[in-house]
């Protein structure tokens, strides 16, 4: 492959310097097009250790508004990053629609340098690419515009400016000595990734003139597709359920005498203060997500939940509509930078299956959009669960008359009215397509490593200790 990039191609300073200044017009010409679009630009520079990567983003810099640009360097992780799964680090620094985001170093990087040195086998560095593909394809899907630069030298010429620069570090030395090793895992991963979506581009890097010439060529041309319509996949169709939903199954008539449910209550908050102590002694992070019927007590099971923990250790996030800043990003965005740190729990009273959900139901996410997100979801999970995160998931269930009558509780009694909106009632009308979605939810991402816990929830006590059970077995 590295061959087509070995042809010894060079520019003059003549027709570098004649070249530069309309190129320059032209890139900040489609840099405001791009500002007024829905969509982002991402920049990979990958490549050979010496072989200019940061001349080339400093040369983007010099050639951008830099006003709509941001660079971000990956090599040695923070204490921070190394408590969340990898791809943490990299969904906190994806740019908003609109802007250019420049990656020295990517997700790429750490799976190359592993299986160079032989810390991962052949099949766990395949699985790898294919979740980078997986990942690229979902961001591409939801309007970025990826583009991949492999700045390639021979190995010649790296050894050769190894020896003419002091400037290269001891890293690029030692990774110059295993040149045919990189190459050859290289090649492999670029191979394995080089798709319609995010293609890769290999640029002979020898001479630096027209090293830089053609990688603003490469990212002019990216930024003049931003117009060109966002690659989609094929929607998955809803369900169209004659018979019962997985609802149907819960058994709602479950209840619990007072003198049980306080003696249970008191047991189980007790177990669980001291799990949580222990996962905060032990570094081990859990994330408990609600969902459920409006009016369902997800507000009360999360206070019981609460009550006995240390508030040093848990964070409740209550999700409503994204914000405008979230609204710039893809949906996981916001879901993705909450992670807990090692040792901490998070609680969402709803969640990231709003997209499937609410936004379904509701028109607000395009069948595309929704029927592709199941495997989002999937995958997002099963990245928390890779990395030792204790994942626990909960559908409260109630039925329809159980609802109406909190809702008018809710009406009559003046401290619980701030809890019923003109939204609840209108969703009640639309019952049964929000039990097609939950019917959805549950049968595609109910998984081994992410279970559905659908939990009776008619009697508000008898789910309350249900929640609680759930949570101490599961983080036990």
């Amino acid at each position: 492959m590295f061959e087509a990039a070995e042809l010894h191609r060079t520019v003059s300073k003549k027709e570098f310097e004649a070249a530069v200044p309309e190129l320059r017009t032209q890139l900040l010409a489609a840099q405001r097009r791009l500002t007024k679009s829905k969509r982002q630009v991402i920049i990979i520079v990958s490549g050979v250790e010496t072989a200019g990567k940061s001349d080339v983003v400093n040369r983007l810099h010099e050639w951008l508004d830099a006003r709509g640009l941001s660079a971000h360097a990956f090599w040695r992780d923070s204490d921070e990053e190394r408590e969340r799964p990898r791809y943490w680090k990299f969904w906190r620094k994806l740019p908003p629609r609109g802007t250019i985001g420049i990656f020295f170093g990517s997700w790429y990087t750490q799976p190359i340098v592993e299986r160079v040195y032989r810390k991962t086998s052949k099949a766990d560095f395949d699985r790898e690419m294919q979740r980078i593909v997986f990942f690229e394809r979902m961001l591409a899907q939801d309007g970025a515009i990826i583009v991949k630069l492999w700045l390639h030298l021979p190995k010649d010429e790296e050894l050769a400016r190894l020896g003419r620069k002091s400037k290269w570090g001891p890293e690029a030395k030692k990774y110059a000595a295993h040149y045919d090793r990189f190459a050859s895992v290289s090649d492999r991963a670029i191979r394995s990734t080089d798709t319609v979506e995010a293609p890769w581009k290999i640029i002979e890097a020898t001479d630096e003139r027209y090293r830089d010439l053609t990688v603003a060529r490469i990212v002019l041309e990216a930024l003049e597709g931003v117009d060109r319509p966002i690659p989609q996949a094929a929607a998955t169709p809803a369900s169209q359920l004659t018979g019962p939903t997985v609802l149907d199954n819960v058994d709602l008539t479950k209840t619990i005498d007072d003198d049980h449910y306080d003696r249970k209550l008191s047991k189980l908050q007790k177990q669980l203060r001291d799990i949580a102590w222990k996962q905060w002694e032990e570094g081990q992070s859990s994330v408990i997500m609600f969902e459920g019927w409006d009016a369902a007590g997800k507000g009360g099971a999360i206070r019981r939940l609460i009550a006995p923990i240390d508030a040093r250790i848990y964070r409740v996030i209550s999700v409503a509509a994204p914000t405008d800043e979230e609204r710039a990003q893809h949906y996981l965005w916001r879901f993705w930078r909450q992670i807990p740190r090692a040792g901490s729990m998070t609680i969402y009273d709803r969640s990231w299956y709003g997209r499937v959900l609410v936004e379904r139901v509701e028109g607000f996410a395009t069948a595309d959009e929704w029927s592709r997100a199941y495997r989002e979801i999937n995958d997002f999970e099963e990245q928390l669960a890779e990395h030792g995160i204790a994942l626990v998931k909960f559908w409260l269930h109630i039925d329809p008359d159980e609802q109406l009558r909190r809702f008018e509780e809710r009406k009559s009694i003046s401290w619980k009215q701030h809890k019923i909106t003109e939204e609840d009632w209108r969703n009640r009308e639309k019952w049964s397509r929000y039990a097609e979605a939950v019917h959805d939810v549950v049968t595609r991402t109910s998984s081994a490593v992410a279970p559905w816990h659908l939990v009776p929830a008619n009697d508000k006590r008898f789910a309350r200790l249900e929640v609680l059970r759930t949570v101490v077995d599961q983080l036990s």
